[in-house]
């Protein structure tokens, strides 16, 4: 059984036939605020007031290297700490506005194991990014600067967009818009010329990079999808290389198959179909199921043409 990509609501929203029996639901944008959403900005918002009365908590809450190691149980609350006030009012934000669209869909129970796994998951690699990044350069300042931020979770968010409503128009500025499934490989080079511009903004791509792949390897190969009822969207319109531009697709592909090998084959069920890209290799396996197919029937109908015949002959006796 194959699964089906999830389903875009532009075409029906602009009077388009409506999805075919059997086919998913389609996944439209959401118009409120959810509850689960509010209380995590209330999370948000109170561990950032919490760091202004108590700096000293940082030291309890965030993830710093040289201390990681007695204080492990910062990798889990790192993501949920906002250091600066503008980060803390753009998680806020990026949590209600992306939350109201992906909740919805996915549930509360799902939305919120979503954010559990990513924000855990990168705080590992933050942590395994800056001792790396010290051992290289031999700068200090990665061992002992503090790390922390919602950012990974919402780099996330957007490779969830990008499944769920891959042409929904997110506003950039006051006259540019953006198509969701165009946001991750915006942000990553947003990000990345950053990184270059402002020495210090370095400390945040190894976590917004992290978020987009976790959440793409999560997404691609493990969540029950709520629209198919299968495991994974295994559809080409998600593959790894639809993250980037056609252009860098020599570049995109190799890498894309790699991780796959690497990390995702030994951990894939027998119930996600992968679609088949090579058109020779499925012509092949459908080849091969039609002679199958033909010896069965062969050797079923030889049988019960023969067991007439013993009948007949034994009455003859």
């Amino acid at each position: 059984m194959e699964s089906q990509p999830l389903q875009d609501p532009v075409a029906e929203a602009h009077g388009a036939e409506p999805a075919a029996a059997g086919a998913p639901p389609a996944v439209v944008p959401g118009k409120e605020f959810t509850r689960t959403c509010k209380g995590l900005v209330v999370v948000l918002v109170g561990g950032y007031v919490l760091l202004q009365l108590l700096p000293s908590s940082l030291d309890y809450l965030a993830i710093i290297p040289a201390k990681t190691i007695p204080f492990v149980w910062t990798v889990f609350t790192a993501g949920y700490i906002e250091q600066v006030l503008p980060g803390a009012i753009g998680s806020s934000l990026g949590l209600l506005f992306c939350g109201k669209d992906i909740e919805p869909v996915w549930g509360r129970k799902e939305f919120l194991k979503f954010i559990i796994l990513v924000n855990s998951i990168c705080g590992v690699l933050a942590f395994c990014f800056a001792v790396a990044l010290y051992y290289v350069t031999g700068k200090e300042s990665f061992l002992v600067t503090p790390l922390s931020g919602f950012h990974g979770c919402l780099a996330g968010f957007l490779v969830g967009l990008k499944q769920l409503l891959p042409n929904l128009e997110l506003p950039m500025c006051f006259f540019w818009k953006i198509k969701a499934k165009w946001m991750p490989f915006f942000v990553l080079c947003f990000s990345t010329i950053m990184a270059f511009i402002v020495p210090d903004s370095i400390n945040f791509l190894p976590t917004l990079l992290s978020g987009m792949y976790v959440s793409w390897i999560y997404l691609r190969y493990f969540q029950r999808n709520p629209l198919t009822g299968l495991k994974g969207d295994p559809s080409d319109d998600f593959s790894f290389p639809t993250l980037f531009p056609d252009a860098m697709r020599p570049v995109t592909d190799p890498v894309a198959n790699f991780f796959d090998r690497m990390l995702c084959a030994r951990s894939r069920p027998s119930e996600i179909a992968l679609p088949v890209t090579d058109p020779t290799k499925a012509s092949r396996r459908r080849e091969r199921g039609e002679r199958v197919l033909e010896e069965r029937m062969a050797a079923d109908h030889g049988g019960d043409t023969e067991a007439p015949a013993q009948g007949h002959s034994t009455a003859e006796d």
